[in-house]
C-alpha cells in the first residue's frame, strides 16, 4: 500500500471544511460553539480541529472563546471600515483583470451561478446565498490570474462574507439594485472599467447593507 500523492492532508480538509462553516453560514456571527461539536461536526480529531481553529483565529475568522468555545466575531464599525477600504480598491481591479480573460463558456457559468444567487434570496436561504456569492466572486476573480490580489481578496472574505448573510433576509432585497446583472451585461460587452464599476458597487451595496445591520444590532 503506497501514499497517493495527491492525498490532502486531513488537517488541511479540517481546515477546509471548519473555514467553509464560517464563510457559508453554517457558524453565525456571534454564535458560540464548543470545540467539542466541533469535532463531531467535521468527523476529525482534537488535534487537527484545534489546529484549524488557531490558523483562523490568527486570520481573524474566530475567536476563542472561554470553556472550550469559539465563535464567529460580530463586525466592528471600525473594522468594517477597513474591510470596505480594501475591498473596494482590490475587488474592482481583479474584476477589470479578469475582463480579458473571459470566455463564453465562464460567462455562462458565472449567469448561472448569479441565477442561484437570486433564487437563495428569493428563498431567504442565507447558506446557498452565502455560497453562491462567493463562487460567483471568485470565479471571476481566478480569471484575472492576479494570485496575490485574490489570496488578499480571501483573507478579507473571511473576515467580512459570514455578514452578508443580512442581504439574504433583508424584507424587499430583491428591490435592490442587480450589480451582477450589470457586471454581467459588462462581461458580455468585453467592458473592463465597467465591469469594474459594477463590482465596486456591488460591493459598497452589500457594505451598506451590513453597516445599516450593524447599527440595528442584527449581525
Amino acid at each position: 500500500m503506497t501514499d497517493d500523492p495527491r492525498k490532502i492532508p486531513s488537517h488541511e480538509l479540517t481546515y477546509a471544511r471548519l473555514r467553509d462553516m464560517v464563510l457559508f453560514g453554517v457558524l453565525a456571527p456571534g454564535q458560540p460553539v464548543t470545540i467539542q461539536g466541533l469535532i463531531a461536526d467535521l468527523g476529525a480529531g482534537m488535534t487537527p480541529v484545534r489546529e484549524a481553529i488557531r490558523r483562523l483565529a490568527a486570520e481573524g475568522a474566530l475567536e476563542p472563546q472561554g470553556n472550550r468555545r469559539v465563535t464567529v466575531p460580530r463586525l466592528q464599525p471600525g473594522v468594517l471600515d477597513q474591510l470596505a477600504f480594501a475591498r473596494l480598491t482590490i475587488e474592482p481591479r481583479l474584476a477589470e483583470l479578469a475582463a480579458a480573460a473571459l470566455t463564453p463558456a465562464l460567462i455562462a457559468r458565472l449567469a448561472a451561478l448569479d441565477d442561484k444567487v437570486n433564487a437563495a434570496i428569493r428563498a431567504g436561504n442565507v447558506s446557498d446565498y452565502l455560497t453562491a456569492n462567493h463562487a460567483f466572486h471568485f470565479a471571476l476573480y481566478e480569471a484575472s490570474g492576479a494570485g496575490v490580489l485574490i489570496d488578499m481578496a480571501r483573507s478579507m472574505w473571511l473576515r467580512f462574507g459570514p455578514s452578508l448573510r443580512v442581504v439574504a433576509t433583508l424584507a424587499g432585497a430583491s428591490g435592490l439594485p442587480d450589480q451582477h446583472a450589470e457586471a454581467l451585461a459588462a462581461m458580455k460587452a468585453g467592458d473592463g472599467p465597467r465591469l469594474g464599476r459594477a463590482l465596486h458597487d456591488d460591493i459598497a451595496q452589500g457594505v451598506e447593507e451590513v453597516r445599516a445591520a450593524l447599527a440595528r444590532g442584527e449581525v
